[in-house]
C-alpha cells in the first residue's frame, strides 16, 4: 500500500520514544504496515466500525484506517502518553479516534471487528476484546507461533464467542452471542485468573 501518511506515520513512531523497538524505517514499516495489513481480508469480512485494543502506537488500528477509509476506526490505549501521542498520528486519518481507557471499562456489543496486537496472553487478549464486539462481529489477533488455539477457544465460550480459526499469523474468533452478565470483568482479574 503506498499511502504517503502511513510512511509519515512510521517515521513518526520510529521517532518517538517508548512506542517501537524498532529504530530502522524499513523493518518498522514490515513489521507495523504490512504485518497489520495481513488482517484486511478477515477484518473485509465484518461490516462496520474496528476498534484496535491497547494500540500502543497505533498498529494495526491505523494501517486498517488507511485500508478501510470508509470505516470508523478507535484506537483504545489505556496510557496516557501513548494516547497523546496517537492524537497526533490520527490527525491525518479522518476516519481514526482515539479513546483513553481500559478495554474492562467500555461499552459492550457496539463494535463490528476488534483487533489486538502484543495486548496481552491470547485467552487474557481475547477476554478483553470479545466483550467490545456486537453479535455477529470478530476479534482478530495477531499472535505468534506459540499460541494455543485451545486455551483460547476454552475463553472464547465463556464469552460468546465462537469455533476459533488460525489464519496464517492471526486467530479469528466469531463473536455469537451478546457478551453474559459477569463479563468484562473488573480491570486487572483477567491477567490474574484467565480463563483458561
Amino acid at each position: 500500500m503506498s499511502d504517503e501518511r502511513l510512511r509519515r506515520w512510521v517515521e513518526q513512531l520510529v521517532a518517538t520514544p517508548g512506542l517501537t523497538g524498532i529504530d530502522d524505517v524499513e523493518e518498522a514499516w514490515r513489521e507495523h504496515v504490512e504485518r497489520s495489513l495481513e488482517a484486511v481480508p478477515v477484518v473485509a469480512r465484518y461490516a462496520g466500525s474496528i476498534v484496535d485494543v491497547g494500540s500502543g502506537g497505533g498498529s494495526p488500528g491505523i494501517p486498517l484506517a488507511a485500508a478501510f477509509p470508509d470505516r470508523e476506526v478507535t484506537l483504545l490505549e489505556a496510557q496516557e502518553r501513548k494516547a497523546a501521542a496517537l492524537e497526533r498520528f490520527a490527525r491525518e486519518f479522518p476516519n481514526v479516534r482515539v479513546l483513553r481507557g481500559r478495554a474492562e471499562e467500555q461499552v459492550t456489543d457496539c463494535y463490528a471487528v476488534a483487533v489486538a496486537r502484543a495486548l496481552a496472553e491470547p485467552p487474557v487478549a481475547a477476554e478483553w476484546c470479545l466483550p467490545l464486539v456486537a453479535p455477529g462481529g470478530a476479534v482478530v489477533l495477531f499472535v505468534g507461533p506459540s499460541a494455543d488455539p485451545v486455551r483460547v477457544q476454552r475463553a472464547a465460550d465463556r464469552i460468546g464467542g465462537g469455533a476459533v480459526e488460525q489464519v496464517g499469523g492471526l486467530l479469528v474468533i466469531p463473536k455469537l452471542a451478546p457478551t453474559p452478565e459477569g463479563f468484562p470483568r473488573r480491570p486487572g482479574i483477567a491477567k490474574k485468573r484467565p480463563l483458561a
